[in-house]
């Protein structure tokens, strides 16, 4: 994720703010390089494939996702 400082993201604001709108990217302003505040573009919509790309192949599933949980629920009781 790119960084600025806050002194240079003060002198660029709005060719910053038109870099991320285009981009759509967030943006991390830094104070003495040490991570304080978050810039991101409003409503950013992401596929859900891009939202849990980071998961695929990841997850296990140990039984069938499509069965039925009432005995669990029921035995919890």
């Amino acid at each position: 994720m790119p960084t600025i400082s806050k002194s240079k993201l003060k002198a660029n604001m709005l060719q910053v703010f038109r870099e991320i709108e285009e981009s759509g990217e967030e943006l991390i302003v830094t104070h003495n390089r040490r991570p304080v505040l978050r810039i991101r573009p409003i409503g950013t919509k992401q596929p859900v494939d891009r939202v849990f790309e980071k998961l695929r192949g990841k997850v296990v599933y140990h039984e069938d996702i499509n069965t039925p949980t009432t005995d669990e629920w029921d035995e919890a009781q």
